[in-house]
């Protein structure tokens, strides 16, 4: 009985670290739904905090705290459309706003003539 016992714990021990070495390999995905903007056409060719110039064509965004660089999907769930942008600013700096789209993004996923739109963002911090 009691080798019973200890081949099933040893078994168990084993299934539970190798589901658990599995998960750690993938980085975790954060997924929220948020309200977003974009920014506007004054800003052109002005000097965004990681230091590139803001072109409204290239799909990019601002956000408070991810770290530039960081790749964010943005899906619109109304329509269903989505991009990719590339965190390179800071801001928006209103809180109930969490994310920044350069022109072109907003566009993309059709949110540019409302203003403020509820998005869903995702991205993996690695």
């Amino acid at each position: 009985m009691k080798y019973l016992l200890l081949l099933s714990f040893s078994f168990l021990f084993f299934q539970s670290n190798a589901q658990n070495s599995d998960s750690s390999n993938e980085p975790d995905s954060i997924k929220k739904t948020v309200l977003a903007t974009y920014y506007n056409r004054k800003f052109e060719g002005r000097r965004t905090t990681s230091g590139a110039k803001y072109r409204a064509k290239k799909l990019t965004a601002a956000h408070r705290s991810l770290p530039f660089g960081t790749k964010v999907t943005v899906t619109n769930p109304d329509n269903g459309k989505s991009v990719t942008v590339k965190v390179n600013d800071r801001g928006p700096f209103v809180k109930r706003l969490a994310i920044d789209l350069s022109e072109s993004a907003a566009k993309q996923i059709g949110i540019f003539h409302k203003g403020v739109a509820r998005v869903k963002v995702s991205y993996t911090l690695e």
